[in-house]
């Protein structure tokens, strides 16, 4: 799926982390949970209109939909195309391929355009304009499959891994940014050496046609070609005319080293799947074996292309 269509917490996330046992590194998975419903909405105002987010369980609690002003900022045809997470290991095998060990938050290759997701939902809660949410997720790649000629590495349909997100529409008084926080526990079992973490990844409708890069020096917006691949810039998708546009910008929280090597920000154009594709890479590698939490915190601003523009200016101003 990487590659193909392709501050303190609220008491009841810290809640959440207790209920899940997530102390450090990857919880014990129940043999069978009861099943969760994904089905939830938050919003707020944010100039004129309101942003507004939806999960569902069909995607086993990843966003769906985004909308604002009436406008849909995501593709969700199949389960490989939403506002996720998702992270590609080596198991342990060199070389690093993509796909081969790839636990996707909102499901499984195999769960296409249905209407279920391989992906476990363990928990859930949404109120106002906060979300959290707490999943096992399923590997892209179902045991015995292929991707780009190489085998699947995972043995399993569910990955060890455990994601947990925290989302707030609204952050440091900027109505048009979205505070996404990202903790992924990888599991010792997978014993993985090097790991490609797509903090966030967004798979947009194809109007979004235009792509820009952010430079925090200038506060400036700068035309971006199609690529494809990863440059050092945060990224801004938007319509031709400017009215809607979605940007990604990677915080380093003070006193927080980055975990991994990053971030480089990436854009793609599917021209024959009417998709365009934005995400936020780090690279992790440690011959010693790769374990534990790694935490990502990342902002989505979403509005017309001023308004992410001037979110950006505003966050990258004093840092």
């Amino acid at each position: 799926m990487l590659t193909t269509l392709i501050h303190g917490f609220p008491g009841w996330y810290l809640a959440l982390i207790l209920y899940a046992g997530l102390s450090g590194g990857a919880c014990a998975a129940e043999t069978n949970p009861p099943a969760i419903s994904g089905d939830a909405i938050i919003r707020a105002p944010a100039g004129a209109s309101e942003i507004v987010i939806k999960t569902s369980t069909r995607m086993a609690g990843a966003i769906e939909s985004l909308q604002w002003d009436g406008q849909e900022f995501i593709n969700k045809v199949d389960h490989g195309r939403e506002l996720q997470t998702a992270w590609n290991g080596d198991a342990g095998q060199d070389p690093i391929f993509a796909e081969v060990y790839n636990p996707t938050e909102a499901g499984s290759r195999d769960d296409s355009a249905g209407s279920t997701s391989s992906s476990r939902l363990l928990n859930i809660q949404a109120h106002g304009n906060q979300l959290t949410t707490l999943s096992q997720p399923a590997f892209w790649l179902s045991p015995g499959a292929t991707s780009g000629g190489q085998p699947a590495r995972n043995k399993t349909i569910l990955s060890p891994d455990r994601l947990r997100k925290m989302v707030v529409i609204g952050y440091q008084n900027l109505p048009h940014a979205i505070d996404y926080q990202v903790t992924i526990s990888l599991a010792p079992e997978n014993h993985n050496r090097q790991c490609v973490m797509e903090a966030l990844t967004g798979y947009m409708p194809p109007e979004f046609s235009r792509f820009y890069t952010f430079d925090p020096a200038t506060a400036k917006l700068s035309p971006l070609t199609d690529g494809p691949g990863e440059q050092a810039l945060p990224v801004v998708f938007a319509t031709a005319d400017g009215k809607y546009a979605m940007g990604i910008l990677a915080i380093t929280d003070p006193g927080a080293a980055p975990a991994g090597r990053g971030p480089t920000y990436g854009r793609w154009r599917f021209t024959d799947f009417g998709v365009v594709k934005w995400n936020c890479v780090y690279r992790l590698n440690d011959t010693a074996g790769l374990s534990g939490d790694y935490r990502y915190h990342l902002i989505v601003a979403v509005g017309a292309l001023e308004n992410v523009r001037s979110t950006f200016q505003a966050l990258t101003r004093n840092r």
